[in-house]
């Protein structure tokens, strides 16, 4: 599904805390909060910011903060609606009771991945 809007996984997970926050994210917080959920290095994360300006989603002011831009912002609704509709497809039917079991688990091995180290380069 990003493939098809030019932007990979990495390009996702940045976008979000900066589509979400309502008002500029200071660079150095957003990239640091992507390293500690995707468990990668700055310099990649880093680079998925820079692609993300050069793309024109969104754009850094003089204080160093990152804010969307309007074409970020309209791309950023699109892929949340369209994932909306994907999930709600492959989630119908299931449970309440059922849902409500793979979510404890799903936030508990969450937290034991967010507790484990970043892998090691090399």
């Amino acid at each position: 599904m990003l493939d098809r809007h030019g932007l990979a996984f990495l390009h996702s997970v940045t976008l979000r805390p900066v589509a979400v926050a309502g008002a500029p994210v200071a660079r150095e917080a957003l990239v640091a909060d992507v390293c500690h959920s995707l468990k990668t290095d700055a310099a990649e994360v880093e680079g998925g910011v820079g692609e993300l300006i050069a793309k024109g989603l969104v754009t850094e002011d003089g204080s160093g903060a990152v804010r969307m831009t309007g074409p970020g912002r309209e791309l950023y609704d699109r892929i949340t609606a369209e994932t909306g509709e994907v999930s709600a497809r492959l989630y119908a039917g299931v449970p309440a009771a059922d849902l409500a079991v793979a979510g404890r688990v799903l936030a508990l091995v969450t937290e034991r991945a967010d507790a484990e180290p970043a892998a090691p380069a090399g």
